[in-house]
């Protein structure tokens, strides 16, 4: 399979270039006991950012970026309300008693835990995970209610792009021939959310972790992007807002990573980095 030969491909170049370095701030290195880094060794700390940099130059050289890949939700698009203000807001004809904090208190808890009912919590449709979730945040399992916000999720209406200026970024950069992909956990609502969006032909490939069967921090999903876009993981920079999923999800496959808040604050500043060019509006 292409994917497995590209992660194999990217741990065999990664392998010797660890060696008398602190370890790579990856998804790996934050789940690996101390016993895995070695008797009697500290645990490899995370590097900071001109390490990283140096670090990518000793293995590749210096790279060209030929990709950008995106993160969805909380990179790419926002909800147009708070969460637990749709869920108060919806469930009241439901009879949900709850506050919006103790909403979002209890959402983050049942977001947190494991899901029990497969390794991946978006698989297919992504329903049934969704409906745990409602259930355990609101304390209301009516299945009416349920499908009102799942569906309200599924359009336009609940999103944002986050990035007013994102139309003319995606463009300059499909110009300048560089090639663009969303990599995000979610379930199959994704594509047609896009298309909703308006913003779907703006992207040569979608790698959603309900069709991949892998979720960030799996460097699988990264892996497949790269196929789809067919370019090297070196070659491609990802960019998210969730360190571990994103940053060292990332990282893990061999790709670039920059945090989205932190490293890069605009997409137009995501194109210039990689030396495109963005006019905006008029100016075009």
């Amino acid at each position: 399979m292409a994917v497995a030969r590209l992660r194999s491909a990217a741990a065999a170049r990664l392998q010797p270039a660890l060696a008398g370095r602190r370890r790579l701030g990856t998804a790996a290195a934050a789940e690996a006991p101390e016993a895995v880094v070695g008797a009697g060794s500290a645990r490899w700390e995370p590097m900071g950012a001109r390490e990283y940099y140096d670090y990518r130059r000793a293995i590749y050289g210096d790279i060209t970026h030929k990709a950008i890949l995106v993160d969805a939700a909380g990179t790419l698009l926002a909800p147009t309300e708070p969460m637990a203000q749709v869920y108060r807001t919806v469930g009241e004809k439901y009879g949900v008693k709850y506050s919006e904090d103790e909403i979002l208190m209890r959402y983050r808890q049942a977001y947190a835990q494991p899901w029990g009912r497969s390794r991946l919590r978006y698989v297919d449709d992504g329903r049934p995970f969704w409906q745990h979730i409602v259930s355990s945040s609101t304390g209301c399992s009516d299945l009416e209610y349920f499908e009102e916000l799942y569906h309200y999720y599924t359009t336009e209406k609940a999103w944002q792009l986050i990035d007013p200026d994102a139309k003319y970024v995606f463009e300059a950069l499909r110009r300048a021939g560089v090639r663009t992909a969303v990599v995000s956990n979610f379930d199959t609502r994704l594509r047609p959310l896009l298309q909703a969006l308006n913003c779907d032909h703006w992207f040569d490939a979608v790698a959603v972790s309900a069709e991949v069967a892998a979720e960030k921090p799996n460097p699988t999903i990264f892996l497949k992007a790269c196929e789809l876009l067919d370019v090297k993981p070196e070659e491609a920079v990802h960019i998210g807002d969730d360190r571990r999923n994103d940053l060292w999800g990332a990282r893990d496959a061999g790709c670039d990573a920059w945090l989205w808040g932190s490293d890069v604050h605009s997409l137009k500043e995501v194109a210039e980095r990689i030396g495109v060019s963005v006019g905006m509006g008029n100016n075009m």
